[in-house]
């Protein structure tokens, strides 16, 4: 497998997943996935909106039984009454040709499928399997991400790769030719599905692995050995900040030299925590990187032995969930909002200066400094709060400053 550096690309070709666009310089486009049930139609269809609210602009279901399958068409149903328009991408391992074949419904109400070469079948099957999939995916007009997984490679073709390196004069090691495997199983699959006659352009391909420098191998390869959309994930990225880390580290790389139309973060839900945890970390991943914009930022400064209190992280909290709350309405009132900034800092060592960097920012007083709070607007101090309602009182001058300087970017 070439071991040179990718040169920066998106794809060229635009795949179209309902009203989405992928690659053909349309902006990298965040997905999530469920983990509810999908026989469980309720269950989904609520998951399926607190995604979509959250951000997520395609959410994929798993499709991996009859039951599942009837359901599609009814979750769809009740999403499109609910005024939630995002498009589900529906998850194929195994059986997929059988599922969509006695389903007509579900193929017609998904507006992707995703399989996986390695286990879309066996042996003389595989082909078969495959090529029914594809041709359904023809007959509904529907896209398809060809998923290869590192947990779940084409043995035929892993062995197949084994046999010619024992070959070789200089045999590579075992990671090289497992990634070869990766690389060949997506270009290759994408190809034979093409020959079936899928267009190119509604063709969407990822190679998955849980290691960090193993992904961001397996991409920069696959990026110049294909001019395909590419899906970007980590397969199993962890729970909590080993999750988030990992994703960070593998897919900013990633982005940064181009390559990417569509990521996902496959966060382990921490008991209670929320599904919507990992569409927020694909955000603000997406935003800090300048690729994209989604929500107002808020810039807090981490504290130290001159900010003993806890008032400035209570306010910054409260500042970030007051925005997050807000976008579902500001983004519909107010284009343009998710490029504000904000700033709340807890001494004056930082504090002026980063405020005067930010649309908005405060200072608040740190240890022995006078109980007054400056607060910045578009770089020049505009008041000074003090008392016991700081917090609401800032979070005044947030709204009116949304209202009054984003009202005339909406349209009649």
């Amino acid at each position: 497998m070439s071991e040179a550096k990718a040169q920066p690309r998106r794809a060229t070709r635009a795949v179209q997943v309902g009203g989405v666009t992928l690659g053909g310089g349309a902006p990298i486009v965040v997905q999530s996935m469920t983990n509810t049930d999908t026989a469980d139609v309720a269950a989904t269809v609520k998951q399926v909106a607190e995604l979509w609210r959250a951000g997520s602009e395609l959410v994929r279901v798993t499709v991996n039984n009859p039951e599942s399958a009837a359901a599609v068409p009814r979750i769809r149903e009740k999403l499109d009454m609910m005024n939630v328009p995002v498009p589900l991408v529906g998850d194929f391992h195994y059986n997929g040709d059988r599922l969509l074949a006695a389903e007509p419904a579900c193929a017609e109400a998904l507006a992707k499928y995703r399989i996986n070469p390695g286990n879309v079948g066996f042996g003389k099957k595989k082909d078969t399997q495959f090529a029914a999939i594809v041709e359904k995916a023809i007959e509904f007009g529907k896209p398809v991400r060809i998923g290869v997984n590192w947990g779940s490679l084409d043995q035929a073709l892993a062995a197949r790769l084994m046999d010619e390196n024992a070959a070789r004069p200089d045999p590579w090691d075992a990671g090289r030719v497992l990634r070869e495997a990766l690389v060949l199983s997506a270009v290759e699959s994408a190809e034979k599905a093409v020959e079936i006659g899928l267009p190119r352009e509604r063709i969407v391909l990822s190679a998955k692995v849980s290691g960090v420098q193993e992904l961001i191998a397996v991409y920069r390869d696959l990026a110049t050995r294909s001019d395909f959309a590419l899906h970007l994930g980590l397969t199993e990225a962890g729970m909590g900040s080993k999750g988030i880390v990992a994703s960070a580290a593998a897919l900013a790389v990633l982005l940064q030299e181009g390559i990417g139309d569509t990521i996902r973060i496959s966060l382990t839900p921490e008991p209670g925590a929320p599904r919507t945890q990992e569409v927020v970390v694909a955000q603000e991943l997406l935003q800090t990187m300048g690729l994209r914009a989604f929500t107002p930022l808020v810039t807090a400064c981490p504290g130290c032995g001159r900010t003993t209190s806890e008032f400035f992280q209570v306010l910054a909290q409260k500042v970030q969930e007051h925005v997050r709350g807000q976008m579902p309405v500001w983004k519909l009132k107010y284009p343009g909002v998710e490029n504000l900034s904000l700033a709340v800092m807890g001494c004056v060592v930082n504090g002026p200066g980063e405020s005067r960097h930010a649309d908005i920012g405060i200072s608040l007083p740190g240890t022995g400094e006078a109980p007054s709070a400056p607060v910045f607007i578009d770089g020049q101090k505009a008041m000074t709060l003090r008392g016991e309602h700081i917090a609401d009182e800032f979070v005044q001058v947030i709204d009116d400053y949304v209202a009054r300087r984003y009202s005339a970017s909406t349209p009649d």
